[in-house]
């Protein structure tokens, strides 16, 4: 980089000062890390495939009493889709075709199957009656017996099923900040993979048992970019960054160990294959997999926890702090709360009343105090999530009271103004029946009075930003 530096001053003759020094360093790191980590054009060596997360699961599982011989004719990619491409038509598939040596591979690290050649059976077959032919000629011509093929292994039990969908883009999104010509952002992305696995009995073709798993496959880049002039008519500009893909040659593999995986604990647990020792019966593995398949119960399909559905009544409380927007102007923050009572009429939506209190200050010219009585609706985007985004809109009237005033324009009569209200917020259930709410409304007022001045084209409106708690008590109705 001290040569680059340089270079840059002996082309473009400028003196870097201190802070722009600071930054040269800054950028030397950058670039140096990143040399370090990726180096270009280095040719590399074969190596063996890398082990999976599911590698140590499949291999540390409890001994069968007996082997399973078991035949995989065709373990398909059932999608049916093309890989994506922004330039045109693309004709490679999505996912990989070479599914059946995958399940092989993952059969035979189980330790449980005895796998046999089904896919290349016409191959084998035509090798077998080579090997007949050749020992008759030989036969014929020496005059010598020679001994029959033995006969093929029969299996137990036939695997099918196939990789059923590859669903893109479920879930994307990133973060990004920039100032003063120095920023960075990451983005996401994420797809996934499903697999349905199905043993057959041989003898009566019964479906022995069913699994299902899937594989969620994450993409992710990060950049950093600096564009600064240094001098006048002197731009300096850089930018680095980095993508992963998770493989989905990988990906594939790993949900095809779950589902042997899981195949193999689920025939254990239904009696349809035997332990070597009945003791493992209760080994930390299969218990494990008893804890992950009822949690699988609780999520939904993006892994976020699901809960049952809030109770009939809740009961919520609310503080805050408001700002009045009136003809004056001048306008402070005060503070305020709210109270209500609400009755669901389906797990997301509920419908309340309350009671509302708070103060709305001009500076130097009034300090109102505020009730209001509200009806209110309440829409939960997402109600058997933890955290749950929430809408709220409602209508009701308010009434105000004179604290201190310093403007003629407002008498000391009470007020009763209605007034219509919308917010937009978020709610998170810490306890199955206790809940935070944070959450910002917009208040309007139906009549412009509030200030006790009527003026321009809008009527006064007040803003909130709250914090508050929802009780759901365990009422039960008849």
């Amino acid at each position: 980089m001290e040569v680059l530096h340089q270079l840059l001053s002996h082309i473009f003759n400028f003196e870097i000062k201190m802070k722009n020094k600071i930054l040269f360093l800054l950028v030397s790191l950058l670039i140096s890390s990143c040399s370090a980590n990726y180096q270009l054009f280095q040719n590399s060596e074969p190596q063996i495939g890398s082990a999976t997360s599911m590698s140590d699961d499949l291999a540390n599982l409890p001994e069968p009493s007996e082997k399973i011989v078991a035949a995989v004719y065709k373990f398909r990619d059932q999608t049916g889709q093309y890989k994506a491409s922004s330039t045109g038509a693309s004709w490679s598939t999505a996912v990989t075709q070479g599914a059946t040596s995958i399940l092989m591979k993952a059969l035979e690290e189980s330790g449980w199957f005895v796998t046999i050649e089904r896919e290349g059976l016409s191959n084998l077959l035509n090798e077998r009656k080579i090997i007949r032919s050749s020992r008759q000629n030989y036969q014929q011509t020496t005059g010598q017996e020679q001994p029959g093929l033995p006969p093929l292994l029969f299996a137990g039990v036939i695997l099918e099923g196939g990789i059923i969908s590859y669903d893109s883009n479920i879930l994307t999104g990133g973060l990004g900040v920039k100032y003063f010509g120095v920023g960075g952002s990451n983005q996401y992305r994420e797809d996934r993979i499903t697999i349905y696995l199905r043993a057959i009995s041989t003898s009566n073709g019964r479906v022995l048992k069913t699994v299902y798993t899937s594989k969620r496959i994450l993409s992710q880049m990060v950049d950093f970019g600096l564009f600064r002039y240094v001098e006048y008519k002197r731009l300096f500009e850089t930018e680095g960054g980095y993508s992963y893909n998770e493989p989905l040659e990988i990906c594939v593999s790993e949900a095809i160990q779950k589902a042997v995986h899981s195949l193999i604990i689920e025939g254990i647990k239904d009696g349809l294959w035997q332990l070597k020792n009945k003791e493992d019966l209760g080994s930390k593995i299969i218990t494990d997999y008893e804890s992950e398949k009822d949690n699988a119960r609780s999520v939904d399909y993006f892994n976020r926890e699901q809960l049952n559905e809030r109770k009939k009544i809740g009961i919520s409380f609310n503080y805050g702090r408001s700002l009045l927007t009136s003809d004056y102007g001048n306008e402070e923050f005060s503070f305020g709360g709210e109270g209500f009572i609400k009755y669901s009429l389906n797990p997301s939506f509920y419908i309340g009343a309350g009671f509302g209190f708070g103060t709305l200050k001009s500076l130097n010219l009034f300090d109102i105090d505020l009730f209001s009585y509200e009806l209110q609706g309440t829409y939960l985007f997402d109600p058997y999530s933890r955290f749950t985004p929430i809408l709220r809109v409602g209508t009701g009237y308010a009434s105000r009271n004179l604290n201190t005033v310093t403007t003629s324009s407002i008498n000391d009569a009470y007020d009763y103004i209605w007034k219509i209200n919308g917010g937009i917020g978020a709610e998170y259930r810490i306890y199955e029946l206790f809940s935070l709410e944070f959450y910002s409304d917009f208040n309007y007022f139906l009549e412009d009075k509030i200030d006790g001045f009527s003026g321009g084209k809008f009527n006064d409106y007040f803003l909130s930003f709250k914090i508050g708690v929802s009780f759901y008590p365990n009422i039960k109705f008849k």
